[in-house]
């Protein structure tokens, strides 16, 4: 089980970096409770979970500094699977981004990225290419020395890279 303290900074998943503020004991129903107050910082929202929650919610630390090399390479190096039906992919990639992990927000990225070459996104596939990326940005820049628009740019410059091999495939 997770065990954080109060500063310290995490990934709330589909929502990105917080902090947390504070952690109080609560008694409900009769039971006491130990609950984190948490700040989302991209919108300054304020949430209180149980910490026996965390794990299920997929609240988890960020990723360490030596991992953002990985992203990366997941990003160059990791097949995309387009599915075709609109409504199997949304829900696929709704999964995806509410795991929380880094890598599976990397691949929601991607594979829409890839899909947005072939034929235009949906509204809400829009969005979740923006959120997915918005929230790549956001952890990478908190675990690493760059900042947030050269992150942005090299992510740019990773996709349009694997893009010309995914054109390439399609022309085949």
């Amino acid at each position: 089980m997770n065990s954080f303290k109060i500063g310290e900074r995490i990934i709330y998943p589909n929502q990105g970096l917080a902090v947390i503020e504070d952690i109080q004991e609560e008694l409900l129903y009769g039971e006491r409770f130990q609950i984190y107050r948490v700040r989302i910082l991209s919108n300054n929202t304020l949430v209180m979970v149980p910490s026996a929650n965390t794990e299920e919610i997929g609240i988890r630390r960020p990723i360490a500094e030596d991992s953002v090399k990985e992203i990366f390479r997941f990003l160059k190096k990791h097949e995309v699977e387009v599915c075709s039906d609109w409504k199997g992919r949304y829900k696929e990639h709704v999964s995806l981004m509410r795991s929380g992990t880094i890598f599976d927000m990397a691949c929601v990225l991607k594979g829409l990225y890839f899909l947005s070459l072939t034929k235009p996104l949906s509204f809400r596939e829009k969005k979740m290419l923006e959120k997915a990326k918005e929230l790549l940005i956001a952890e990478i820049s908190e675990v690493s020395d760059l900042s947030l628009d050269k992150i942005e740019q090299r992510l740019a410059d990773t996709l349009s890279l694997c893009a010309k091999t995914f054109k390439q495939n399609l022309e085949i």
